[in-house]
């Protein structure tokens, strides 16, 4: 009986002997056979656990950044001749440890999206992107150490897990600044910086504006857009000249529009037909004519002065504002901030460029070429006389 008693021992020496074979004890030593199965055999034998990184979470960036000397906001991955903003962004959130190195080259990973793509050489005060990010310690502070000086991360809100900025978008709001010379009638200098925009033509320029406001055809503001697409059709909601003011002994105004969506250089060519218009060069009726199905030759006005001023999320705050779990898109809280970059890095780079290269003026130059009334002429018929934008004020059909 004693003997039977005893006999477990073996058999539990045993057990004992298999289980530190299998946790890779060998005597009195613990070595591994293979390197490759190690993280699997210290975790079953509670030796430790690796280091959790941060989670990741769906967030938006508020942008500000001066576009001069880039090709536009969209990144071209694979492509290294032409820097864009977006090439800057994600070369920063990997190095700040916000997100993996391979979802810089393929930005679906991180569900990469923004509100709107700006053109070469296009500013942006306002610019929102979203994206899934490891919500790090000083999250902002770290990306904008590793950002040039005129590229700022200004805010991070939380957004719901399916938010797309450019789907939710629902409205965006750009600035156009250009000196006021630009409004001189065309029998001026073309660079008269003395020039100072009387309230007259303050008020016509905005009464022209102001017929931009509701839904046009402007297939004629963009390229490779025909006038039958849906997608030509644009709903501006406001469109305004502010008062005229200084800077560096050189007068500046600020035209502001809010529409829901822009093709390609349509604000540009919204800006540039207007200009055309108060200086002489083309009719009035032409604004008419270029929202029809003919073709109407359209000036575009240069880049430099374009800058995305905010961008708006209405319809979101509304459902998700004040649920108590997001925060409403509106940026108020980082309002001074937005202010400081523009007067810091976007204000001076318009101002400081267009007198070294003279953009504007250098494009003024060129409206003669343009024909404005080459429609008119195919809409009368031949034969018929058309009243030439070169003779009286340009202002009469």
């Amino acid at each position: 009986m004693a003997g039977n008693a005893k006999s477990p021992a073996p058999v539990v020496a045993r057990q004992e002997q298999e289980k530190k074979a299998r946790c890779g004890w060998q005597g009195g030593a613990r070595v591994w056979e293979e390197t490759e199965p190690q993280t699997k055999k210290l975790k079953s034998c509670e030796v430790g656990e690796p280091h959790k990184k941060p989670p990741k979470r769906k967030v938006v960036l508020l942008m500000a950044y001066s576009g001069k000397g880039y090709h536009g906001m969209q990144r071209n991955v694979g492509s290294s001749q032409f820097k864009t903003i977006e090439d800057d962004l994600v070369s920063a959130l990997v190095r700040a440890g916000c997100i993996p190195e391979n979802h810089g080259e393929d930005m679906k990973k991180m569900s990469f999206q923004r509100c709107a793509r700006t053109d070469k050489g296009v500013s942006a005060a306002g610019q929102v992107v979203s994206l899934k990010v490891r919500l790090i310690d000083d999250i902002l502070a770290k990306i904008n150490s590793h950002l040039p000086s005129h590229i700022r991360i200004l805010g991070l809100k939380r957004v719901t897990g399916g938010f797309n900025s450019k789907k939710k978008c629902d409205g965006r709001t750009y600035f156009y600044m250009l000196p006021t010379f630009a409004f001189a009638h065309r029998d001026h200098d073309v660079q008269d910086e003395t020039y100072r925009l009387s309230a007259e033509t303050l008020q016509q320029v905005n009464q022209l504006l102001a017929r931009y406001k509701g839904t046009h055809n402007f297939h004629n503001f963009t390229s490779q857009k025909w006038p039958w697409e849906p997608s030509a059709q644009r709903y501006i909601l406001d469109m305004f000249c502010e008062a005229p003011f200084e800077r560096d002994a050189m007068e500046f105004a600020v035209i502001k529009v809010k529409g829901q969506s822009f093709m390609t250089h349509q604000i540009r060519k919204m800006v540039g037909l207007v200009v055309a218009i108060v200086k002489g060069y083309a009719p009035e009726d032409v604004l008419e004519r270029s929202w029809g199905e003919a073709k109407v030759d359209v000036p575009k006005a240069p880049g430099l002065g374009l800058v995305l001023e905010r961008v708006h999320f209405e319809r979101y705050n509304r459902r998700y504002g004040n649920d108590g779990l997001h925060e409403p898109l509106d940026w108020a809280q980082e309002e001074a901030e937005v202010t400081a970059f523009k007067e810091q890095h976007i204000y001076p780079t318009i101002i400081n460029t267009e007198r070294q290269e003279r953009s504007m003026a250098q494009w003024l130059s060129t409206l003669p070429m343009h024909d404005f009334s080459a429609t008119a002429q195919a809409a009368a018929g031949p034969g018929a006389k058309v009243p030439s934008p070169q003779e009286g004020d340009g202002h009469s059909d």
